[in-house]
């Protein structure tokens, strides 16, 4: 072999053994969306609502922490934020708190949804979240699809809690599981008031003005209902905890930036 062919080769070894253990940057990585600047993060406008971000745990319908969720943290467009804000200080005035479970929702997590969907044979959490529904019919009936309003950064889930309200405790994956319809001191622990049914309840007892509702329950319902409807926000009549704020700033958008702080632009 000529003598520089051998010393090419020679010089060739090391440099493709230096690439083989060169760390991988950022810079080669798929750059993350980032959110629009109309975006921000709930605790910065309001601290004092609480916070329990459900798909950052297992404690879901799904059974896993869902993708797109970097943190339990609840993200909005500003003015989303904003009115929740005001509503926070009328319901601070007569000692109850908002608590959120849900906020901007990634396209990333939809899909996830729709994932698990299809995925007859996982049916772990069937026992609390859709005891009464068979999963092949959730698409049908509404309950899973393949956009959600969420995405566009306008639309919360949350309820109403009672001060002072202790932590819930968190879920252990494996637990037994109570129907989400069940009474409230039988089904899975939460600090909020009572509504006739847990989060996420894949039932027709959680359509907002369900008849079966009755009492305190509905009343509480109403108190939620009442008090976001005269700041802009609007319910979706099959889910209590269901609420969007109206106009939207993104109407047409489904973004798909990561729920934490690095994707907010400021």
């Amino acid at each position: 072999m000529p003598r520089l062919a051998v010393a090419l080769r020679a010089l060739a070894l090391p440099v493709a053994a230096l690439l083989a253990v060169a760390p991988y940057t950022p810079a080669q990585a798929k750059a993350e969306p980032k959110a629009p600047k109309e975006f921000v993060a709930l605790r910065d406008v309001d601290p004092t609502i609480r916070q329990e971000i459900r798909y950052f745990t297992p404690h879901n319908f799904t059974g896993d922490p869902v993708d797109g969720y970097r943190r339990p943290m609840c993200v909005l467009t500003r003015p989303a934020a904003e009115a929740l804000h005001r509503a926070q200080r009328q319901l601070l005035r007569h000692g109850y708190t908002l608590k959120v479970y849900d906020c901007y929702r990634p396209q990333r997590a939809v899909n996830d949804f729709v994932e698990w969907a299809k995925d007859l044979g996982d049916q772990r959490m069937k026992g609390e979240f859709y005891p009464e529904v068979d999963k092949t019919r959730l698409f049908e009936d509404g309950y899973i699809a393949e956009k959600s309003g969420h995405s566009r950064g306008s639309t919360v889930d949350l309820t109403i809690a009672r001060l002072p309200a202790l932590p819930t405790r968190p879920y252990v994956p494996g637990e037994k599981l109570v129907p989400c319809y069940a009474a409230k001191e039988d089904r899975f622990p939460d600090n909020s008031v009572d509504m006739g049914t847990g989060y996420d309840c894949f039932d027709t007892r959680s359509h907002t003005l369900d008849p079966r509702i009755k009492g305190v329950q509905r009343a509480n319902r109403l108190l939620l209902k009442g008090t976001l409807e005269k700041l802009g926000f609007v319910n979706l009549a099959e889910e209590w905890w269901h609420y969007t704020f109206k106009p939207e700033l993104f109407p047409d958008t489904y973004f798909d930036f990561p729920v934490s702080r690095r994707s907010l632009s400021g």
